[in-house]
């Protein structure tokens, strides 16, 4: 999907992708618009207090809703997931999920529980990072490989 379309229509529970480098993106839920500016509700550790990320988990991480351009500047709407699975009511269960959950301590953690794990929990009710499935598909080789030859 290119950024040709990087500004889309977007509708409240739609699943927001800001690609950040080659390999990773970051994730969030379109919540809205108020006073002509578009909000995104989006699982972040940006503080300058949790910048200690060990072995890839922050443990001050939590769900913010800010303007989508303080996210990102690009953005794509991926809801890649609605052929699998139905997206849940915005109004009735996400956007309170999002309300209930902004401000509370949830520990990041880029393998089981990053931006996207909580942007398809949060639209679909279910954990998913296809980006964390394609980087195992390419190391989960080497490790078998290792582990086969006991160096790992």
């Amino acid at each position: 999907m290119g950024l040709a379309k990087s500004h889309p229509q977007l509708y409240p529970g739609d699943l927001i992708e800001f690609p950040r480098n080659k390999y990773f993106s970051h994730f969030g839920i379109y919540y809205g618009e108020r006073d002509g500016v578009s909000y995104v509700a989006h699982f972040t550790c940006r503080d300058s207090d949790t910048k200690i990320i060990l072995f890839g988990r922050a443990l001050k991480s939590t769900v913010k809703v800010e303007p989508i351009d303080v996210v990102g500047k690009k953005y794509i709407v991926n809801n890649y997931l609605d052929d699998k699975h139905p997206p849940r009511d915005f109004y009735a269960i996400v956007k309170p999920e999002i309300d209930e959950a902004m401000g509370k301590m949830i520990t990041y953690d880029i393998l089981f529980h990053n931006s996207e794990h909580q942007a398809t929990l949060f639209r679909y009710g279910v954990k998913k990072s296809e980006q964390i499935e394609k980087i195992y598909t390419q190391i989960s080789p080497t490790w078998k490989s290792l582990f086969d030859k006991k160096k790992l």
